[in-house]
């Protein structure tokens, strides 16, 4: 009999992982499509089109994460990152492909591509947490959060080092090669195993064992099989209902885990993250398609903050980092809007670029990952499943609208007033990490 190849742990987190590179790519890719796509199809003064056009990714991205929980339970993990890398590539295609001054076209390709990247934002950090060892899951989902990062800064410098080619063509470019490092996910998920947890679940005993058998010691394989039969066992026997996360015991943390995920889209991150070519154009005048290095400098700035957040993630409490980071990004808000009241307007823009490169770097190493971190450690096992489909839905749902309003805001009052809105909301988050959010660090 053939001996079958060991797969390594190594090689397991880094693809487990990689998904997170799509959903980067793709929240970055069209910030700096946008300008050129703009003028290509004539969209100026069209801001709710704009709004749809970039938002159209989040609005198909809450049904992905929806059903992707359910399939992934019936037809596993793996298969379903499989599928989704599948579905990316098509959405990517489409939306290259797109005809000229097609935005319904354009909209629904979107909303196909989000059904994927809503699947994958879901699907990945589960995998990981299923087959990460309990002493390396925290550092685990920081990787998921510098994977996403590294894939927006890799969409800016793609845009950037497309920015010399015809406007007709440049945006097509940009959107159509997403579809590389979703065929490159394909491939290097097609070697990995299924979660043993799934094979538990499913009756695949013998698989499960040979899979922990790849990424623990015999030791620490025999004791999580045990484990892991035992809380499917305890699962099964467990019944819930949407009802049951409105029970007393339950509702608390089901409202905080929620309002943490709901805060995080609508503190304005992903409005700097799509946008920021175009609030550039607005502070300082210049074009926005010549703007494109600012994208770049933000996302240096992200995976910075990513990669520190894996050094001090289990150094300081959840609740502590987040007010911190709260803080200093809703006044990194509201004070360039104060001062532009007594300074000039060049000053001025170039506080607002500098001021929102310090909201980049707090929020990338605080709100960012632990808002994930938070939602998966703060619903009981009873609610957990539910509970964090809930929020996740809730937080693409915010994304969506912040999408889609963020351009009609800007376009009927100054982008003074709509920051100073971001950062009133910012504040509205940390009290409501003071007042509702228990701490989880160091808790079973």
């Amino acid at each position: 009999m053939k001996k079958e190849k060991k797969v390594s742990s190594s090689f397991i987190y880094f693809f487990g992982a990689f998904g997170g590179i799509l959903f980067g790519y793709d929240i970055g890719v069209m910030t700096g499509a946008l300008p050129f796509l703009q003028h290509d199809w004539g969209l100026a003064g069209k801001a709710s089109l704009i709004g749809w056009i970039t938002s159209s990714v989040m609005l198909g991205a809450i049904l992905g994460g929806s059903l992707s929980g359910l399939l992934s339970d019936k037809l596993g993990r793996r298969k379903m990152i499989l599928l989704s890398a599948l579905i990316f590539m098509a959405g990517s295609v489409l939306s290259a492909s797109a005809p000229h001054n097609g935005s319904y076209f354009l909209i629904a390709a979107r909303i196909l591509l989000g059904l994927a990247v809503g699947a994958a934002s879901a699907l990945v950090p589960a995998y990981m947490s299923e087959m990460a060892p309990a002493r390396l899951r925290g550092r685990l989902s920081g990787i998921n959060q510098v994977m996403i990062a590294s894939g927006m800064l890799l969409s800016y410098v793609a845009d950037y080092l497309l920015k010399g080619l015809p406007e007709t063509m440049a945006w097509r470019v940009m959107l159509g090669l997403a579809a590389v490092p979703a065929l490159i996910l394909f491939f290097g998920v097609l070697a990995l195993p299924e979660s043993p947890r799934f094979l538990v679940q499913s009756g695949r005993l013998e698989e499960a064992k040979r899979v922990l058998n790849y990424i623990r010691t015999p030791n620490e394989a025999e004791q999580e099989f045990e484990q892991i039969q035992l809380n499917v066992k305890q699962e099964k026997t467990t019944v819930t209902s949407w009802h049951t996360l409105f029970l007393e015991k339950y509702r608390s943390l089901v409202i905080a885990g929620i309002g943490v995920a709901v805060f995080q889209q609508f503190q304005g991150a992903n409005a700097i993250f799509y946008y920021i070519p175009l609030i550039v154009e607005k502070a300082t005048g210049h074009a926005a398609s010549d703007a494109l290095m600012w994208p770049i400098i933000q996302g240096i700035i992200l995976v910075a903050g990513s990669l520190l957040f894996l050094v001090i993630a289990d150094k300081f409490n959840r609740r502590t980092l987040l007010k911190i980071g709260g803080s200093v990004m809703g006044l990194s808000f509201i004070l360039p809007a104060v001062l532009g009241t007594v300074l000039d307007a060049h000053t001025n823009s170039l506080l607002i670029l500098l001021f929102l490169c310090i909201y980049v770097a707090f929020y990338s190493c605080t709100w960012a990952p632990l808002t994930w971190v938070i939602v998966g450690e703060i619903f009981p096992l009873a609610v957990r499943g539910r509970a964090s489909g809930l929020a996740s839905s809730f937080n693409w749902i915010g994304s969506f609208l912040v999408g889609l309003l963020f351009p009609v805001m800007t376009a009927s009052m100054s982008q003074e007033i709509v920051f100073g809105i971001f950062g009133i909301i910012c504040f509205l988050g940390v009290l409501f990490i003071q007042e509702i959010v228990p701490e989880t660090r160091g808790k079973s």
